[in-house]
Formats: structure tokens, sequence, C-alpha cells
């Protein structure tokens, strides 16, 4: 008896295992497929976030950046900002003469939020609209390094668009 209830039981963690391994495969072909079709695009992928839904993807081209179907223009990027917890620790700002920041209108209105765990943000604005890239707090380690990244990344493109601008004007 003690024999046949073993053979059920590991008959029964070997198709869990099966299914399992399947569902795997079956993710990682999709995510793939996503990735080839972004090349395909021309986009390359700066960030692979962990979400409660999955991975969510931010990614650009020489022209635009795109996180949760949204198309953010380098060119209309006015501000970026690497938040932990709701608290600004980095600033890029535009240098365009022809752009005002609304987060320089609303200083004020920005305070810290009180959480337990380290939350990893990175706050784009785009004609006085704003992007916020929620990189998570999952292994703080992970979230750090991907919210500095993007930072980094849309840091550059101010630059070089600022130098563009300024070179072009002259």
């Amino acid at each position: 008896m003690r024999d046949l209830i073993a053979i059920v039981v590991a008959t029964i963690l070997f198709l869990s295992a099966q299914t399992m391994a399947t569902s795997l495969h079956w993710h990682h072909r999709s995510h793939e497929r996503l990735r080839k079709a972004l090349k395909k695009q021309g986009r390359s992928i700066l960030a692979e976030v962990p979400t409660e839904n999955g991975l969510r993807l931010f990614s650009h081209d020489k022209d635009a950046f795109y996180w949760s179907n949204q198309c953010i223009p380098k060119q209309d990027i006015r501000s970026v900002e690497l938040l932990i917890s709701g608290a600004v620790l980095a600033t890029a700002r535009t240098n365009r003469s022809n752009f005002k920041t609304a987060s320089e209108n609303n200083k004020n209105k920005s305070s810290p939020e009180k959480i337990e765990r380290e939350r990893w943000d990175v706050k784009i604005e785009v004609n006085s609209n704003f992007i916020l890239v929620a990189c998570g707090s999952i292994r703080q380690q992970v979230s750090q390094e991907l919210a500095r990244n993007i930072f980094e990344t849309v840091k550059a493109s101010i630059k070089l668009s600022d130098q563009t601008t300024y070179h072009s004007s002259s």
C-alpha cells in the first residue's frame, strides 16, 4: 500500500514538474518573439521591469523611448527624476529655453511617501505631463539598477538633445 501511495505521489509530482516546464518554455518563447518584433522595429530593450503581471519592457530607438504602450519622444522630454520611495535622488532638466518644466512650478507639492520598503521609480516629464516608470521594490538592488539605468539613459538623451539644439541654433 505504501508503495502504491509513493508511486501516485511521484506521478503527481512528475506531472506538475512537466506542466511547469511547459509553461516556462511557452513564456520564454513568447518573450523571445516580443524581443525579435522590437528589434525589427529598430528598438533596443533598455530594461525588463518585473511587475505583478509579468515583465514590462522599457525600450528605445533613435527618436523615442517606449514604456507601457506609451511613446515618449526624446525631443519632448523636459526633465527626468530618479526617485526612491517618492523622494528625488537625482534630476536632469533640459536647457532649451523654450521649455519650462512643470516640476519647477510644483516644487512644494512633492514630498517623500512613507512606506516600509524602498521603491525605485523614474519620473519623466513630457509636455507638462509626467510618466512614471515604476521599477519596483522587488529585490532592492535589482530595482535600483533598473531605475538608475533608465535614468542615466534618459539623462544622456536630454544632454544630446540640448547639444543638438544648441549647435543647430548657432
